[in-house]
């Protein structure tokens, strides 16, 4: 009983569902409209005025993870994740969401994320919230639970401000650790400087050991991904520009990135600006530079890490990592080449953790399902440690972690390297 559409593109999607077992909300609800091929029926209805742009039309675009599974698994090749972010963006262009979510995005996606300023200046007073045992209180009294519970899940889900930001401490030109073969920008991220200083330190050390000279523009803000995945088209133009005129002045072999959801999103610059006159050729040039972190070390001529790590270690591979730049060998490879690691098989090792940018801040209770999924199957590995190359799949799993007293370690790829390297 589906309706088949009437362009040829997505008649054979229509047909097709063998996008549908690898759909995590599909999984989750079992209702044709929460999978890939049921969310585009809805985009096309809307799209031809067959129905009206309802509240929940609305709630199931952003019931979408946009974790892009479905495109590894579709045989025709439809970019399931162009047209849900085209679609989001159409609701934000009607402003048909609630005003109280329209202000949060405002707030945090366009205000605070567009700001290296403000966003630096909120992440401190986060970190005297945290550092000072101050949340520590709140959460043991359940005084937060009772004025908001929503502030409450989202102090356990956060992960703790870093006791300096990485461009607090890193600096302009890093120099190669040996005779220099290459020279490349680093994307130090928003969350990642704030956040996971200490995975960016580790980052552009391991570019060192590979004789690298390693250059962080000043100034870098958001990439403009987490407003792209949530509909705020015209400020991701706006941050793409700003990314563009930070790294172009220099004279780059490659753009490094070590967070899957940046890397993704600034390989589609090219495609975001491309009716700009202006910024599209700019803007392709730049997107063409862009690597991940194992994705250029893979393709360079790695130097071989001699310190031993006798571990079990598992591998978790992030969405926009596997199905949305389909790097997935290159991590595993590197983790190989560690002496004395043990590489254990995750199962549904692709499977999306529920993080999702912010969906496990707006949609905590599918978020945590997924969670639950992906953590019985890293108590089934018996793994130390858990690698993995994105941050907000790090956050996520660290909270899983600490919710099932696990001993297993959460790390970075580049943080795993480093060790091996012995620094």
């Amino acid at each position: 009983g589906v309706d088949i559409p009437s362009y040829d593109f997505l008649s054979n999607c229509i047909h097709c569902g063998l996008c549908l077992p690898h759909c995590p909300t599909y999984a989750l609800t079992l209702r044709e409209k929460s999978s890939p091929r049921g969310r585009i029926r809805l985009m096309k209805s809307v799209a031809e005025g067959e129905m009206e742009m309802t509240p929940g039309f609305v709630d199931e675009m952003y019931f979408c993870l946009d974790c892009q599974a479905c495109e590894t698994a579709c045989p025709a090749g439809v970019k399931y994740g162009s047209l849900v972010e085209a679609s989001r963006a159409q609701i934000e262009e009607q402003n048909v969401m609630s005003m109280k979510n329209r202000i949060l995005k405002s707030v945090f996606l366009a205000w605070l994320f567009s700001s290296e300023k403000r966003l630096k200046s909120t992440a401190r007073l986060l970190r005297f919230y945290q550092w000072s045992g101050l949340g520590g209180l709140l959460r043991n009294t359940s005084v937060l639970d009772g004025l908001s519970p929503k502030l409450s899940r989202l102090q356990e889900v956060a992960p703790r401000i870093s006791a300096k930001f990485s461009d607090e401490f890193l600096p302009e030109i890093v120099p190669a650790g040996g005779r220099r073969k290459y020279r490349v920008g680093f994307l130090t991220g928003c969350l990642m400087n704030v956040m996971y200083a200490d995975v960016n330190d580790d980052t552009v050390r391991v570019l060192t050991k590979n004789n690298c000279e390693v250059v962080i523009p000043r100034g870098q803000i958001c990439c403009g991904s987490l407003q792209a995945h949530n509909g705020m088209i015209k400020t991701a133009r706006q941050l793409a520009r700003k990314t563009i005129e930070t790294f172009e002045s220099y004279r780059l072999d490659s753009i490094v990135t070590n967070s899957a959801g940046c890397g993704a999103f600034m390989k589609e610059y090219g495609h975001l600006l491309a009716e700009d006159d202006e910024y599209s050729l700019r803007a392709r040039r730049l997107s063409a530079k862009v690597q991940d972190f194992s994705e250029f070390l893979v393709a360079i001529d790695f130097v071989q890490p001699q310190v031993p790590i006798r571990k079990l270690v598992t591998y978790h591979e992030a969405c926009h990592l596997v199905h949305s730049q389909k790097i997935s060998e290159q991590p595993k490879q590197l983790l190989r080449m560690i002496p004395g690691l043990e590489l254990i098989q995750l199962e549904e090792a692709t499977w999306c953790c529920g993080s999702a940018g912010i969906y496990n801040i707006v949609r905590f209770e599918d978020s945590m399902k997924l969670l639950k999924r992906k953590m019985d199957h890293i108590k089934q590995t018996g793994a130390e440690i858990v690698a993995l190359a994105n941050p907000g799949c790090h956050g996520q799993i660290e909270y899983g972690v600490k919710k099932e007293k696990l001993k297993v370690e959460v790390l970075h790829l580049a943080t795993l390297l480093r060790r091996a390297y012995g620094s």
